[in-house]
């Protein structure tokens, strides 16, 4: 089935807006975008209104969408209903430790790849993919979508940070190696611990980095 023009402007600005192309602060305009994706300037708003319900934009009459930035107090709320949802997920995912294990590890490897190639934005892509496989499977479907949320946005701060810290990419490697090897070790106290630990990292990153 083909996708609808709304939903390829849609899909389109999204992508570029978590993987940098599309930074904080960008004005884009309809007919630029128009362009982009091939279709008139009418499925443009229809999937610009989507993209600023969803607060990734905001519109501007006669003049475009603007990128909405990051803020550093929007920053540490992410990582404040983040670090809530992995930790109430941790425990009970790793009670089906055995059916997610391979996949995680998969993931992993991905990012070694992505990280040697110099593809941030990739490389931030299966992270996100990698924490949603572990909250997935402790079985909430409302927390679920709350958390796939709540990491797009953290997508928009992590490619960037990314970009300019390999040492930070590498302790995220080898953070989720450690995941799956405790997962197969029958640990869970210490999968719950280093879950603590992964995300007071992640909130040292955001507080050491000011958010445009």
């Amino acid at each position: 089935m083909r996708t609808s023009a709304p939903d390829r402007v849609y899909d389109h600005v999204k992508a570029a807006i978590l993987d940098g192309t599309y930074p904080g602060g960008d004005l884009l305009t309809e007919g630029d975008l128009a362009d982009a994706v091939g279709c008139s300037r009418t499925p443009v708003r229809e999937g610009l209104l989507r993209l600023q319900s969803e607060g990734f934009v905001k519109l501007y009459p006669k003049k475009g969408a603007l990128v909405v930035p990051v803020t550093a107090e929007e920053a540490a709320n992410v990582w404040e209903a983040r670090a809530l949802v992995e930790g109430w997920a941790a425990p009970r995912a790793f009670e089906r430790g055995a059916e997610i294990a391979d996949e995680l590890d998969a993931l992993t490897e991905r990012m070694r790849e992505h990280f040697a190639a110099g593809d941030a934005a990739a490389f931030s892509e299966a992270d996100r993919t990698f924490h949603e496989v572990i909250v997935a499977a402790a079985g909430n479907a409302v927390l679920t979508r709350l958390y796939r949320g709540l990491r797009e946005r953290q997508v928009c701060i992590n490619t960037r940070s990314m970009r300019a810290s390999a040492a930070r990419m590498e302790q995220a490697i080898d953070d989720h190696a450690r995941f799956v090897a405790l997962i197969r070790a029958d640990d869970a106290d210490a999968f719950v611990e280093l879950t603590r630990q992964h995300l007071d990292r992640a909130r040292h990153n955001i507080s050491e980095r000011s958010v445009a």
